[in-house]
């Protein structure tokens, strides 16, 4: 696998890997899956974690444990994306917004967990190249996933906070091809956020059980 860290192309100033450009057009083909409520989704995002984590496993420790979990979330994505298909009549799940008690114990996870997995980094160094926004990229993406897996259209709304802050870090740092790969994903993301919302408001919503019809 050591030609995953190899040099692909040189853009911008920049030596592209094979493992980076790879792993860049899997996450976009995945999330253009996502907005089309494919389950081909998850399979798609867990060849990614899994390109990622052979390029990252002999050098970068900490990065290719990342892509464990990434892989993890999408295996359990998989599982209840094929659970939940054919509820919107059309064999695919049925887009929702979170209820009120989700959308707290979500950000309150989020928080958490970022606080948490940042002081993981600052206290192995060798884990992250900036602790915080390590931390905020990689639990967002988690709970983005998560979201996802649930059909929730609020996973949109995590995206877009995870590009926020990729995007600009991205170019502040001189990864100008990392940089447009996000804005890519912003795009993506405002056009899946608008259908499934849309969708949410056709989907018929869930009967509570015991509640009258």
């Amino acid at each position: 696998m050591n030609w995953l860290n190899s040099e692909a192309f040189t853009l911008f100033g920049q030596h592209i890997l094979w493992s980076d450009m790879i792993g860049n057009i899997f996450g976009l083909a995945a999330l253009a899956l996502g907005w089309r409520r494919s389950l081909w989704t998850w399979p798609v995002q867990f060849v990614s974690g899994l390109i990622l984590f052979a390029a990252f496993f002999d050098h970068l420790t900490g990065s290719a444990g990342k892509q464990v979990v990434v892989m993890a979330v999408a295996a359990y994505g998989f599982w209840q994306w094929n659970r939940g298909r054919g509820k919107a009549g059309d064999g695919h799940i049925a887009p929702r917004f979170a209820t009120w008690t989700e959308r707290g114990a979500t950000i309150a996870a989020a928080a958490a967990g970022t606080v948490a997995v940042a002081l993981l980094f600052k206290a192995y160094p060798s884990l992250s190249w900036d602790p915080w926004p390590d931390a905020y990229i990689f639990v967002g993406t988690i709970v983005a996933m998560y979201a996802q897996a649930k059909g929730m259209v609020e996973f949109w709304f995590a995206w877009l906070l995870v590009d926020l802050v990729g995007v600009p870090l991205n170019f502040a740092n001189g990864y100008a091809f990392s940089g447009f790969v996000y804005v890519i994903y912003g795009a993506l993301v405002l056009w899946g956020m608008r259908d499934w919302w849309l969708r949410s408001r056709r989907s018929p919503q869930p009967v509570l059980e015991g509640a009258p019809a």
